[in-house]
C-alpha cells in the first residue's frame, strides 16, 4: 500500500467528518416509520388519554416587560438566579450566575425565557384528567405563596392552589446550591368523592436557538435515556413526527451546546414521554397509572428538574449522587467515549496546575505524542525510506513504462532489497485516528473552556482567532467581514501542514499531487472559524511532528547503486 494514498485518504476522511457540518445541516436521523405507525395506533385505540397541552395566544414581549407585568418570587443560589412567575407556577426565568455572555461584558448567559417572548423557553408542571373533568391548575391559574417569597438552597418554596369542587393543589419546591430543583406536587382532595389525577411536567421552547452549531460532531436538540437506551432526536425530526416513547426508568429533556434541561421522573412509575412540535418544541412526560385520591385524603407526585450548565464535575456528580442512570451523556462525549471522557480529566488536572487552559492543550499535545512516539517513529521511518527511494521508482516507471508486470517485479524487488514494507506506515497511523478524534471532540464540547484566555490576543479559546490576515492583523483600521477572518494561528496551522506535507513522499501522480498540495489552504480556510483552542492543539501537534519527522528524514538512507 502507498503511504501517500493513506494518508490523502485519511486527510480527506477528516475533513469530511470534521467539517462537513460546517456547511451542511446535519443529516436527519431515519424515522422509524413502523415503529411510529405502532405509536399512532397506540394514541388512537386510547381516545380518552389524559391531555397535557393547553391553547394559547402570545403576545410578544420583551423580556424585560415580561417579567415586570407578572407576579413574581426570586430564585436566587450561588449558580443561578431569576424566578417563578405566580400565573401558572412556570418558571421561565433563569440566568447562570458563574457563566457570562460576552467575555468583556459580564453579563449573566440569560437560559429560560418566558413564554410570551420570542425567545421563549419555559417549564411547567400539574396535573391532569381524563377528559378534563376535574378543574386543575393551568398556565392563567395564579397561585400563592404560603412559605417564602425567596426560593434558595436553604429556603424552599410551598406555591397553592384550589378550586371551588374542595381540591387544592399544592407545590413544593426545593433547590440546592447548583442546578438540581426538586418539585413535589401535593393534591388535597376535600371533594365529596375519589378523583384520578395524572402528574405530567413539559418544557417549551418557542423557536430553535439562533446560536445553534449545526455541527455533525456534537448534538443539539432532544435527549433522553429510556430504560438504560440513550435516545438523541433532531429539531427537525421532532418537527416532522412527534416521538412518543413509554418507559419504566429514565429521564428526558433538551441539550445545547452547553447548557441542558431535564426532567427525571418518579422512579418505579411508568411514564410515557413525548418530544413534539406544537405551538413550539416540546419535551414532556405524564405518568401512565393515575393517581386515585380518595375524599378527606391526600396523593403526592415527586420530580427532579435540572436546569444546568454542563460542567463535568457537576454533572457527573448528579448522576452519581442521584442515582440516576446515564445521566452523564448528556455531556455529548462521542462514539470514543472511553478515550474523550478520560482525556478531559487529564486536561483538566493539566489546566489546575498550570493555570492557563491554552497552556494546557500544548501540554496535553506534547504528552499525546509522547506516548504515540514509538508508533509515529515506525511509521516516519517507512515514510522516509519511500521518500528516499523515489528517484529510483520515477527511473523504474520511466524504464518499464511500457511493460507493467516488469515495472511491478522490479519495485517489489526494489522494496525487498531496501527491507521497505509500503504498508507499514498504514496501523501505526490508524492507531492513533480515534485518539485525535477524541481530544478534538473533546475540546470541542468542552463547557470549562469556554472564555478560557492563551497568551497574546486570544483572550477565549472556544472563539476563533479574532485576527485577520486581511486588515494585516489589526494594522489597518478595518473590519473585515467574517468570512475574511482569517487570524494567525490558522495561518501557522496551515503552514505547519505544507512544511509536514514536504516532509512526505511526493504523491507520483500529478492531480494528486495537486490536491494534496491545496489541501494547508484549505484547511487553513476552514479552520479560521473554529475554536481557536482547537487550532491551537493542532498547530502544536504539527509542529511537534514536524520535528520528529524531520529527525527521522535526516536519519534516513537508502542506497539504490
Amino acid at each position: 500500500m502507498d503511504n501517500k494514498n493513506v494518508f490523502v485518504a485519511i486527510a480527506l476522511s477528516m475533513s469530511v467528518l470534521l467539517f462537513w457540518g460546517a456547511f451542511f445541516e446535519t443529516p436527519r436521523k431515519p424515522i422509524d416509520q413502523k415503529n411510529n405507525q405502532k405509536v399512532e395506533e397506540k394514541v388512537q385505540q386510547n381516545t380518552i388519554a389524559p391531555t397535557i397541552n393547553q391553547p394559547k395566544t402570545i403576545k410578544k414581549l420583551t423580556r424585560e416587560d415580561s417579567i415586570s407585568n407578572s407576579r413574581r418570587i426570586k430564585i436566587e443560589n450561588n449558580s443561578i438566579s431569576g424566578s417563578i412567575n405566580l400565573e401558572g407556577a412556570i418558571l421561565d426565568d433563569i440566568s447562570f450566575k458563574k457563566h457570562k455572555q460576552k467575555v468583556e461584558d459580564g453579563k449573566n448567559i440569560v437560559f429560560l425565557n418566558p413564554s410570551n417572548t420570542e425567545n421563549g423557553f419555559y417549564i411547567e408542571t400539574g396535573w391532569t384528567s381524563i377528559g378534563n373533568k376535574i378543574k386543575v391548575p393551568n398556565k392563567d391559574s395564579i397561585w400563592k405563596v404560603v412559605d417564602n417569597n425567596v426560593l434558595s438552597n436553604n429556603s424552599p418554596v410551598i406555591l397553592q392552589w384550589s378550586n371551588k369542587e374542595g381540591v387544592t393543589f399544592e407545590k413544593r419546591i426545593e433547590l440546592d446550591d447548583k442546578y438540581l430543583f426538586k418539585i413535589s406536587q401535593k393534591v388535597k382532595n376535600n371533594s365529596n368523592s375519589s378523583i384520578d389525577l395524572y402528574p405530567y411536567a413539559q418544557m417549551t421552547r418557542n423557536k430553535i436557538p439562533d446560536d445553534i452549531q449545526n455541527f455533525y460532531i456534537q448534538h443539539e436538540g432532544f435527549i433522553g435515556v429510556f430504560d438504560d437506551e440513550l435516545k438523541e432526536d433532531d429539531y427537525d425530526d421532532v418537527k416532522e413526527k412527534k416521538i412518543v416513547r413509554d418507559s419504566n426508568d429514565g429521564w428526558l429533556g433538551i441539550t445545547d451546546k452547553y447548557w441542558v434541561t431535564a426532567f427525571v421522573p418518579e422512579k418505579g412509575k411508568n411514564f410515557k414521554s413525548t418530544f413534539l412540535y406544537e405551538d413550539g418544541y416540546k419535551a414532556n412526560y405524564i405518568i401512565n397509572k393515575p393517581t386515585t385520591i380518595k375524599k378527606s385524603s391526600s396523593g403526592i407526585n415527586k420530580l427532579r428538574l435540572f436546569v444546568a450548565a454542563k460542567e463535568v464535575e457537576t454533572i457527573d456528580g448528579y448522576a452519581a449522587n442521584q442515582n440516576i442512570n446515564k445521566f452523564d451523556l448528556v455531556i455529548d462525549w462521542g462514539w470514543f467515549y472511553f478515550f474523550t471522557k478520560p482525556l478531559f480529566f487529564v486536561i483538566d488536572y493539566l489546566f489546575k496546575i498550570s493555570g492557563n487552559f491554552g497552556t494546557a492543550i500544548v501540554l496535553l499535545t506534547i504528552a499525546i505524542r509522547l506516548i504515540f512516539f514509538p508508533l509515529a517513529n515506525f511509521s516516519f521511518r517507512s515514510m522516509a525510506k519511500m521518500k528516499a527511494v523515489q528517484p529510483e521508482m520515477m527511473r523504474l516507471k520511466e524504464l518499464h513504462k511500457e511493460d507493467k508486470v516488469k515495472l511491478q517485479q522490479e519495485m517489489m524487488a526494489l522494496y525487498r532489497k531496501e527491507k521497505i514494507n509500503p504498508a507499514s506506515g498504514c496501523l501505526p497511523v490508524l492507531i492513533q485516528i480515534p485518539f485525535f478524534f477524541a481530544i478534538y471532540k473533546m475540546l470541542f464540547i468542552s463547557l470549562e473552556m469556554r472564555h478560557q484566555p492563551f497568551f497574546g490576543w486570544i483572550k477565549d479559546l472556544s472563539a476563533q482567532d479574532p485576527t485577520s490576515l486581511f486588515n494585516l492583523f489589526g494594522l489597518i483600521p478595518w473590519d473585515p467581514p467574517g468570512f475574511m477572518i482569517i487570524g494567525i494561528w490558522p495561518i501557522l496551522m496551515g503552514a505547519s501542514m505544507w512544511v509536514q506535507q514536504k516532509l512526505n513522499p511526493a504523491p507520483a501522480d500529478p492531480i494528486q499531487a495537486k490536491i494534496f498540495a491545496f489541501f494547508p489552504l484549505f484547511l487553513t480556510i476552514i479552520l479560521a472559524s473554529f475554536p481557536s483552542g482547537l487550532v491551537v492543539y493542532w498547530t502544536i501537534n504539527n509542529i511537534l511532528t514536524i520535528a520528529q519527522q524531520y529527525v527521522i528524514v535526516k536519519k534516513t538512507t537508502v542506497k539504490t547503486n
